[in-house]
């Protein structure tokens, strides 16, 4: 016989006789059969033991110990708040103990981090791997732009008036000879399109599912490819990078949610981390074909490294094809039984039906929602609300996108000849591969929290040290060249720089958000993530160039400062989620010192009794 875990539902007082009567979930009622000491009964026959905290009894599992206390002279062991859980009946056995101290100091109930049967399926596993490779077309355009940008062909054709600049940059201001709005305008044109893209791909992502969001995502990235790789002018460049801009503002929408639905809850880290390492494989694949490329002597190694976006978008495009929904997606769209099989399938087990009837009270809860837009604002959903804003926000300002698209530009500027800088360009792709590596092996053992504060402290000195750098070589009239040892300490800090990104902000900037919302609200969150996300992206690449041309050495203790207020954001209000399934967030942030108080006791009450419900069905 399986665990059933009672929780307390109903409380009433008796003033006079100083007692409490409990209804549990399982529709039975509980009230103490003499003293407070005494022993309490169900009358539905189930007979427990004394409240005390090591009481056991051969037929029953060890009481928990932490029991909420009643105030105001009742009974001391009696549990506070209804919603609160009660004891677990597992016969034969013994109860582990169901309280564990989160970091931040909040306490959350084992028994919410539900442990459904199953294991990591060979289906579920390359499902995820193709859905994945959603991310390979975000990541190589944004290895891409910034090779192509610092290859003299392209910008004599398009933007001669850098061209010019660069040619005397070393009699001027090393930091100001890529400043120009037309060649930021072009880099950035992609973010602001993903932008109005991702609100438009949260009604085809629940609607239709989640896997014609990701075709759709991927057929319109093919035509932005082929238009940018036969451009002949800036405007045909620009519609390019605006249709590229709605394939990745598709992707980005449906594929993180996607994975997250079908992983399980104790590898959702791990199998969700496989999006951003894709973005890497595209970063750094992009790095060495812009290398590549720039060799070619007759002038159009810019349309090949362009043209060939289409292999990324052209691998998801036909994958997603064969991609099987989610069974969150299945039930939302009214297919329960394909739902229950799907779950069947991608668990590998036929024990599935706790698990699907959390996923059925989800879904049951979600249909009741008529405006998620509108439901998304209410006082409930703040918590997630403010983190699908504050973490991609805080996503842009590490500084990472300077590096990124703007890698080879950067390396230029700081004096590197060219091929010299489209090679650092491929290291620090490199280093921000096998960095999301280790991001995949250890997300779900040291948790989210650990990533990030560790994450950010790293990145926060390697960036005072690269503006330190700059500054003691270049001052700020920004001329001078940079001798071959000093150009390997600012390679060699921006890649730990990188490496700290890569295995905290940047697979957990995707993660968190796509695994905190409950499914009524899922695709609107999701939308507002990839919004956010998007829309500083565009800013940063709209400003970059600018910035560095007034700001120049500060740029970096710039982005420093705002690393150190994003790490001490997630030290204070972000809740450890790792091994939690989505559908029992609502305890983490119940649990939450600050958080709960958004929460009310009737949030999770109506959790536990729509799972009660359906299960009992």
């Amino acid at each position: 016989m399986q665990c059933k875990l009672l929780k307390v539902v109903q409380c009433s007082k008796d003033d006079d006789r100083r007692s409490v009567t409990l209804t549990t979930n399982t529709g039975s009622v509980m009230e103490p059969t003499a003293s407070a000491g005494g022993d309490w009964q169900d009358t539905g026959s189930l007979l427990l033991p004394r409240f005390f905290h090591r009481t056991t009894d051969s037929n029953l599992s060890q009481l928990q110990s932490a029991l909420c206390r009643e105030q105001n002279g009742l009974p001391q062991n009696v549990p506070k708040l209804p919603g609160k859980l009660l004891s677990a009946f597992c016969p034969n056995q013994h109860n582990i103990s169901g309280q564990s101290r989160m970091a931040g100091g909040a306490i959350v109930n084992a028994a919410a981090a539900k442990d459904y049967p199953g294991k990591l399926t060979v289906f579920v596993f390359f499902t995820c791997v193709v859905a994945a490779t959603g991310g390979l077309i975000f990541g190589y355009d944004i290895g891409i732009s910034g090779g192509v940008t610092s290859m003299d062909p392209f910008l004599e054709k398009f933007f001669p008036e850098v061209f010019r600049k660069k040619q005397t940059a070393d009699k001027n201001n090393q930091y100001c000879k890529y400043d120009n709005q037309l060649l930021q305008t072009f880099t950035s044109s992609l973010y602001l399109a993903a932008l109005v893209a991702s609100v438009f791909a949260a009604t085809v992502t629940r609607v239709l599912g989640r896997k014609w969001s990701m075709f759709g995502g991927g057929l319109t990235f093919l035509i932005g490819a082929a238009l940018n790789g036969a451009a002949e002018n800036v405007a045909m460049l620009i519609v390019g990078r605006i249709l590229l801009g709605v394939g990745v503002g598709f992707a980005n929408q449906s594929v993180p949610v996607y994975l997250s639905e079908m992983a399980p809850a104790r590898l959702r880290g791990m199998l969700n981390i496989g999006f951003q390492l894709m973005i890497t494989i595209g970063i750094l694949a992009a790095a060495l074909i812009n290398y590549g490329t720039n060799k070619i002597k007759a002038g159009y190694g810019w349309r090949i490294s362009l043209a060939l976006a289409a292999v990324p978008a052209g691998i998801i495009t036909l994958g997603s094809l064969f991609l099987p929904d989610t069974p969150n997606s299945l039930l939302e769209r009214g297919h329960p039984d394909e739902a229950r099989r799907m779950l069947r399938r991608i668990r590998g087990t036929e024990d599935i039906s706790e698990e699907y009837s959390d996923l059925v009270a989800a879904s049951e809860e979600a249909r009741q929602v008529q405006h998620p837009w509108r439901n998304i604002l209410q006082r409930r959903y703040r918590p997630q609300l403010t983190m699908a804003i504050m973490i991609p926000f805080f996503q842009q300002l590490t500084g990472i996108n300077v590096i990124m698209f703007y890698a080879p530009v950067l390396f230029d500027t700081l004096g590197f000849k060219n091929d010299a800088s489209l090679m650092s360009a491929v290291i620090t792709g490199l280093v921000n591969v096998f960095a999301t590596l280790v991001s995949i092996f250890t997300v779900d053992r040291l948790g989210r929290r650990k990533l990030f504060l560790q994450g950010g402290t790293q990145m926060i000195i390697c960036q005072v040290v690269v503006g330190t750098l700059i500054a003691i070589k270049f001052g700020t009239s920004g001329i001078g060249d940079i001798p071959k040892g000093y150009a390997a300490a600012v390679v060699l800090f921006i890649c730990l720089y990188v490496a700290g990104f890569a295995w905290s902000w940047g697979p957990l900037g995707w993660l968190v958000p796509s695994e905190i919302f409950p499914l009524e609200i899922r695709p609107a969150g999701q939308s507002i993530n990839v919004s956010v996300n998007m829309l500083f992206t565009f800013v940063i690449a709209q400003a970059f160039l600018t910035m560095l041309c007034h700001l120049k050495f500060g740029l970096f203790y710039f982005f420093a400062g705002w690393v150190v207020i994003m790490t001490i954001f997630i030290a204070l209000f972000l809740p450890e989620t790792k091994n939690v399934p989505i559908e029992e967030m609502v305890h983490v942030w119940k649990s939450h010192w600050f958080w709960s108080k958004f929460i009310g006791d009737h949030e999770v009450h109506n959790v536990q009794m729509a799972s009660t419900k359906t299960a009992d069905a």
